[in-house]
């Protein structure tokens, strides 16, 4: 698998599509599906779809018009960080309980349309105004963080498609991207798994849909390769669905465990279960 920087993940043409997608979808819920439960468990469908304005507003206050509003203070640990976006996140949901579904679905149409404006203004290989920190980076570049933007306008629209009972975005355009993106987490998640040297382990995203990840342990680290010169030393299959749900906390490791396909050394195939791809 070539690197961010040797291929950026392009993902900034996919924005309007999946803003399409969603407006339609808001516009066909019922009063009773805009308040349906989702795997968020603090969430339900009408306090996802106002934290999607919420990344659009968000976005376009801080990147584009350099404006940041509540600032974090004390953040000396992942932790803290993941807390106070959760804070941040709370205080939104909890003041959109105001506004009616109407409301909500016109202004994400509005600020979509400019946040994917701006979106398109960024130089994908300059460095981005926030790093992919679930990845472990401390500095990245704006093509991966726009990625990420994509995977939580992906994810969002998602759980509420989940909730519903309404078509899932398992299409090789939407969700491979998405998907990519999400194991760009994968080497940070085996940073701490001592094996010896040029171990290899592959991920499995089942259906014509995923692919394959594969990743070798050198002196300190874990890297992505493209393919191995040798059989892998472990080897872990996922469905698609059960895939999205798993790295985004939405199904927990230990359910996972009975859904996946392991072969080869086991303890070192399900630390793969343990990969975060969201502030979390």
């Amino acid at each position: 698998m070539e690197s961010l920087e040797s291929k950026p993940i392009e993902t900034v043409h996919l924005f309007p599509i999946l803003d399409e997608l969603l407006i339609d979808l808001l516009k066909s819920l019922t009063e009773e599906e805009w308040h349906a439960q989702t795997v968020c468990k603090k969430w339900l469908v009408k306090d996802i779809a106002s934290h999607l304005l919420d990344g659009n507003l968000r976005g376009l206050s801080i990147s584009r018009d350099h404006y940041f509003g509540e600032k974090p203070e004390n953040i000396n640990s992942y932790q803290d960080l993941v807390d106070f976006l959760n804070q941040l996140n709370m205080t939104w949901t909890n003041a959109a309980k105001r506004l009616s579904p109407n409301v909500i679905i016109n202004l994400l149409e509005i600020t979509g349309k400019e946040y994917y404006a701006h979106l398109q203004t960024l130089h994908p290989n300059e460095n981005a105004i926030f790093p992919v920190a679930w990845a472990g980076e401390e500095t990245s570049l704006n093509s991966f963080h726009i990625a990420r933007e994509y995977t939580e306008k992906f994810l969002h629209q998602q759980q509420i498609r989940d909730a519903v009972g309404k078509q899932a975005l398992l299409t090789r355009e939407l969700f491979h991207p998405f998907i990519h993106t999400f194991l760009q987490a994968l080497p940070y998640t085996y940073k701490k798994i001592n094996a010896p040297a040029d171990s290899v382990f592959t991920l499995v995203i089942k259906t014509e849909i995923g692919g394959e990840w594969h990743i070798i342990k050198e002196k300190e680290n874990w890297k992505f390769i493209d393919i191995p010169e040798t059989e892998p030393d472990a080897v872990l299959k996922i469905d698609p669905y059960d895939a999205w749900l798993l790295f985004s906390k939405g199904m927990s490791p230990e359910e996972a465990k009975q859904k996946v396909e392991i072969t080869g050394n086991i303890p070192l195939a399900e630390q793969a279960l343990y990969i975060i791809s969201v502030m979390a």
